[in-house]
């Protein structure tokens, strides 16, 4: 089986990266959508609206972009193991991926409240949370393409 992936490993590896753009724009899109929604009163047709896009954007975009970046991405560590986990950049990519997904699930979280009109946070606090994808995505492109150590 491995044998097999292995000659498709270009083809495994340009639909991981795809994924992962996938993901990382809708990480960086949602909470820009949470600080106009926070700017939003409740109940009207500006919040309502976020509502919907917020939910489609996870739902449709993020969490299954975020899954076919974790298969495809499983699969190249599975072809490539050896070469992969004895290295300390992969280390610290994959421990940023954990940190990225976690993130995920804060925004998910926070979708839930906005979406039950018990959002509390005011916009400063998204677009802060906002850098959090991008400054994660930098150091995971840097150790996957520079290897670093």
């Amino acid at each position: 089986m491995i044998d097999i992936l292995g000659s498709y490993y270009d083809w495994i590896k340009a639909l991981h990266v795809i994924a992962v753009m996938a993901w990382m724009a809708g990480m960086l899109y949602l909470p820009r959508l949470y600080v106009y929604h926070a700017d939003a009163a409740k109940g009207t047709e500006l919040s309502e609206t976020l509502k919907i896009m917020e939910r489609r954007l996870l739902r449709f975009i993020i969490n299954p972009a975020m899954i076919f970046a974790f298969v495809f991405g499983g699969l190249m560590l599975w072809v490539k193991w050896d070469y992969f986990m004895g290295e300390g950049w992969m280390h610290a990519k994959l421990t940023l991926v954990i940190l990225m997904t976690a993130v995920h699930g804060l925004y998910a979280r926070w979708r839930k409240q906005f979406e039950r009109d018990e959002n509390t946070r005011p916009a400063k606090f998204y677009r802060i949370w906002n850098e959090a994808p991008t400054v994660m995505m930098i150091a995971i492109v840097i150790f996957a393409i520079v290897e670093p150590f």
